[in-house]
């Protein structure tokens, strides 16, 4: 009998086989929320609260092939979380003797909570890598490309010309941004451990003998919360978090400032590799189905589609941090579903982002020939500025206006009309037509978002 495959991916192209897809995946949620177990045995351990030998017996269970995954998601429905029925099966793992050590003192939560921190990091470990791709290749293209000429454009218009590097660099500079952002949460994801109500009353009624707190002390807990987060390479948080969502909140905001930031490149890719564009080509297009002559912008189409996803799984995680009381009913369930949907589209839009930048195909002479496209009209700005003192600033405007509607009219350049107006027979047409001349200071700020590292 064939068995039941739950989500293969199917419908998931962006992240199908990605590494962020395994990072995220049900197995590697499971294998994070043994991780979490045992590094508060371990942790418990190295405070003198449980045996070594139950360390160590904890630890060599809580692996992840030893345990039905399936199972354990339809068991989870009786409790409403996955960390129930672990219990008593890693409890079984571990053996008669060490088994009554296996989540001591901890409640659920504390377990998901800390699961979902190292899943975050191992993924954000992956995102931050291809951060780093992306922005090298699209360091290169900036160099590259710092006095390509290209039309400008805005609201959709040809507007002044700028460059194909002043381009990449903002590009760059948003997966800068990103980065900053997402290292900073990396930096201080937070273990969890707080017992059934935060107070971590329990671990101190487990110690042998019961040390009493000393009046505003925390006695041995401060010492298991150390443990604990140096176990599992989180940080220590301050409080325990059951209800201060502050770390899935913080999340919630790199990851889709993330998406957005590969998004603007990948829409910009979009539109600039359209059939009657063609200024870029991605590397290796895709095909299709019905038409053997296209080669689609696949890697920005996936990366597009997980930025128009991701906000709205930031918002509900967001929607998270009205929790009530000192654990709340739903709140924190909301969390695990779009918490993973959106570590897995930032990590695969990454990667995709990655391969995206390194082999993305400049065609500056295309972009050349587009700047003649106005017939000469996107260098007006210049003009209206450049003949005022000649002509007088409201002739200047007049004359460029009718020039204007001339040079489509009679399908003549900018140049050939101006060259017929006698009081500017001493100017330089040529040179102050040429588009590629009024780029601004499109290289010198290319050159400073560059140093920036």
């Amino acid at each position: 009998m064939t068995s039941v495959v739950i989500d293969a991916g199917l419908l998931a192209p962006g992240r199908a086989g990605s590494p962020a897809e395994s990072a995220t995946g049900d197995t590697a949620f499971l294998q994070a929320l043994l991780d979490a177990e045992s590094a508060l045995t371990r942790a418990q351990a190295a405070v003198g609260q449980v045996p070594d030998e139950a360390a160590r017996a904890v630890t060599a269970a809580a692996d992840a092939a030893r345990f039905d995954v399936r199972s354990l998601a339809l068991r989870a429905q009786g409790g409403g979380n996955p960390v129930i029925p672990l219990v008593v099966d890693l409890t079984a793992a571990a053996g008669e003797e060490y088994g009554p050590y296996v989540h001591r003192g901890a409640t659920s939560q504390d377990i998901m909570d800390t699961a979902a921190m190292l899943v975050a990091a191992r993924t954000l470990d992956l995102v931050l890598d291809d951060l780093h791709w992306c922005e090298r290749a699209l360091s290169r293209l900036s160099a590259t490309h710092r006095d390509t000429a290209m039309p400008g454009r805005t609201l959709t218009q040809h507007a002044v010309p700028t460059t194909f590097g002043l381009k990449a660099a903002g590009w760059r500079s948003l997966i800068l941004d990103a980065r900053d952002r997402v290292q900073t949460v990396r930096e201080h994801l937070p273990a969890q451990l707080g017992g059934a109500a935060g107070t971590l009353a329990a671990f101190s009624a487990f110690a042998d003998p019961e040390p009493l707190p000393q009046e505003g002390g925390m006695g041995c807990a401060a010492e298991l919360l150390a443990a604990y987060a140096r176990e599992l390479g989180l940080t220590e948080p301050q409080l325990p978090w059951h209800t201060l969502r502050t770390p899935v909140a913080d999340l919630a905001g790199a990851l889709a400032f993330t998406a957005g930031a590969l998004g603007k490149t990948a829409v910009d890719v979009l539109t600039l590799s359209r059939t009657e564009i063609a200024e870029l080509a991605e590397g290796n297009g895709g095909g299709s189905s019905a038409m053997p002559h296209k080669a689609n912008p696949v890697r920005a189409t996936l990366i597009v589609a997980a930025a128009r996803r991701a906000p709205n799984l930031a918002a509900t995680l967001y929607g998270s941090l009205t929790a009530e009381d000192e654990r709340p009913a739903g709140a924190w369930h909301a969390e695990w579903e779009p918490l993973r949907d959106l570590l897995r589209l930032v990590g695969s839009a990454a990667r995709d982002a990655a391969e995206l930048t390194e082999g993305l195909k400049v065609h500056a002479d295309t972009m050349r020939e587009h700047l003649g496209l106005t017939r000469g009209l996107i260098v007006s700005e210049r003009l209206a500025v450049q003949l005022a003192p000649t002509l007088g600033r409201a002739r200047a405007k007049a004359l460029l206006t009718d020039i204007g509607k001339r040079a489509y009219t009679e399908g003549r350049t900018l140049a050939e009309l101006l060259a017929e107006v006698p009081e500017l027979a001493h100017i330089d047409l040529t040179e102050l037509t040429d588009p590629a001349h009024y780029t601004g200071s499109a290289g010198a700020l290319t050159d400073r978002a560059l140093e920036r590292r």
